[in-house]
């Protein structure tokens, strides 16, 4: 059974910093693509940025120039390190991973993250 554990959300101001970070356990196989994506209240949800085991990354490019992912493939973890944050950042943040043999899509519960003026 995969899980995906988040953590590091919470409340910041405008221009402030946070660091997510998600843990997955259950595959002995580890997951090629790992990432985040986020939902607003009323708006869908949207890519923030996916890392491949190779280490290439995607972004959305609304976060281009602000916000770094990384993974540890010996952990299975997946860190997103947010910058210069706005209120417009504000959503739930949802992890997900891909694992390596099923393609199966797997997501984590979510982790709030609010930016205030």
């Amino acid at each position: 059974q995969v899980q995906l554990v988040e953590s590091g959300g919470g409340l910041v101001q405008a221009g402030g910093s946070l660091r997510l970070s998600c843990a997955a356990s259950g595959s002995g196989f580890g997951f090629n693509v790992m990432g985040w994506f986020r939902q607003a209240p009323g708006k869908q949800r949207e890519l923030v940025a996916h890392i491949y085991r190779s280490g290439n990354t995607n972004y959305a490019d609304s976060v281009k120039g602000r916000f770094t992912i990384s993974r540890d493939n010996t952990k299975n973890t997946v860190y997103l390190q947010m910058n210069s944050l706005k209120p417009e950042d504000t959503a739930v943040y949802y992890c997900h991973a891909v694992g390596s043999i099923t393609g199966t899509v797997h997501w984590g519960q979510g982790t709030q993250v609010t930016v205030s003026l």
